[in-house]
């Protein structure tokens, strides 16, 4: 019953958290906060999409979008170990996914390329810093996506 009431009050703190992201940026303009709540969505979206949707839960391809999204900050030195492997663990802890699907990496780039988030023809990805400070860019290394998505153990 104790984990119950921790996950409930952890949905309650998630659902407040969200609002007020949402309020602070209301239209989701190119330079608000509210972008962060896409964290994961654009790899999480384009495993749905290869699947077909429905195959997996939204929640699903987002968890293990943010794995991934965890893994290209890593990899580039904004996110340190410890924290990718937190994140990791959290995700385990709920039983959810945090490898990706067997889908090629050229369907993979493809389907991240509608995203509504790029921009120019360019993938825009929201990458971490720590645990909690996201960003979004555009400036991030075309191998180690590649990497990424050839990914199969995180």
């Amino acid at each position: 019953m104790v984990r119950d009431e921790y996950l409930k009050e952890a949905i309650v703190r998630s659902c407040q958290n969200k609002a007020s992201v949402v309020a602070e940026d209301e239209f989701e303009t190119d330079k608000g906060i509210r972008a962060m709540l896409n964290l994961g969505h654009t790899f999480g979206h384009a495993i749905e999409a290869a699947l077909g949707y429905g195959v997996w839960l939204h929640g699903q391809a987002v968890a293990v979008g943010i794995v991934m999204a965890a893994f290209v900050s890593m990899r580039h030195g904004w996110l340190n170990i410890k924290d990718f492997n937190r994140i990791k663990q959290i995700f385990l802890n709920a039983k959810l996914p945090i490898n990706p699907p067997d889908i090629s990496k050229e369907l993979f780039l493809d389907l991240m390329g509608s995203d509504k988030k790029n921009k120019d023809g360019k993938i825009n990805l929201v990458l971490i810093k720590k645990i909690g400070q996201a960003f979004l860019t555009k400036d991030f290394s075309n191998e180690i996506l590649s990497e990424t998505l050839n990914k199969k153990i995180f």
